[in-house]
């Protein structure tokens, strides 16, 4: 049985400017049950910030400390790594996450190189700054490595394809922070007390929202919404535990 739910945002919540049908009266529907919630996104083009300020605008009434993104986890665990003088390959109001947690951005003597989707942040010099900081000894730390991501006018590369480059330019390993890190799923669970096994995770991507939720032991669901692709689904090997339309059917299977 689901008594719990992690929520992705991108895709599940709004899909460009405009908001879910529905999916604002299934959250309100978890509310009743008592059903506790989180949303967790790996949108790092966005401080946390900014996301629920973009939330509310589209109708939504969600705290910012229920929004787990992957910049506000990262600059967490940099700071308890000792890892605290980063070259941030990130867009300028993601960067504030970083610095609000006292991680110094520097182009020089790095401790880690973080990749997100920076957008036109990602240059040849940018990339071979931060390629030359890896080979003298900086650790390579990815927001996340999904592949694209449904942008207002169609599909849009995110972070995946760049942290990949700088993995087989320099032969190190990315540290993934966001889904589908299992620490990230664990983070978000500790909030709301849920243990893995009593837990759903509804997302529009089969690989990091779904497989990455089921490795992690919760359930995985997909929604027909933001980049679903049937394709991509087939493709992946990973069988959803449910597939629903959008965010709006969700009260109906628990």
């Amino acid at each position: 049985m689901v008594s719990a739910v992690l929520i992705d945002i991108d895709g599940v919540l709004y899909v460009g400017d405009r908001a879910i049908d529905g999916a604002d009266q299934a959250l309100r529907e978890l509310d009743r049950r008592g059903i506790p919630y989180r949303f967790v996104s790996n949108t790092t083009r966005r401080s946390r910030r900014s996301v629920a300020r973009r939330l509310q605008n589209l109708g939504y009434a969600i705290p910012e400390s229920w929004i787990i993104t992957a910049p506000v986890a990262a600059a967490a665990h940099l700071k308890e790594s000792d890892r605290a003088r980063c070259f941030l390959l990130t867009t300028p109001d993601a960067r504030t996450d970083f610095e609000e947690a006292g991680i110094v951005a520097v182009e020089e003597g790095a401790d880690a190189v973080v990749v997100a989707d920076a957008a036109d942040g990602i240059t040849y010099a940018s990339m071979n700054r931060a390629f030359r900081l890896l080979m003298n000894g900086a650790d390579l730390v990815a927001l996340e490595k999904d592949r694209y991501w449904m942008g207002p006018d169609g599909l849009m590369l995110s972070a995946g394809p760049f942290v990949v480059a700088l993995e087989y330019a320099t032969e190190k390993k990315a540290e993934v922070i966001g889904k589908p890190s299992p620490a990230f799923f664990l983070r978000a669970l500790r909030e709301i007390g849920a243990r893995p096994d009593e837990a759903a995770m509804v997302g529009d991507d089969i690989v990091t929202d779904v497989g990455g939720a089921q490795a992690c032991g919760m359930q995985g669901i997909l929604t027909r919404t933001g980049k679903y692709r049937e394709e991509a689904v087939l493709r992946s090997g990973i069988t959803p535990d449910l597939i629903i339309d959008s965010l709006a059917n969700l009260p109906e299977y628990l």
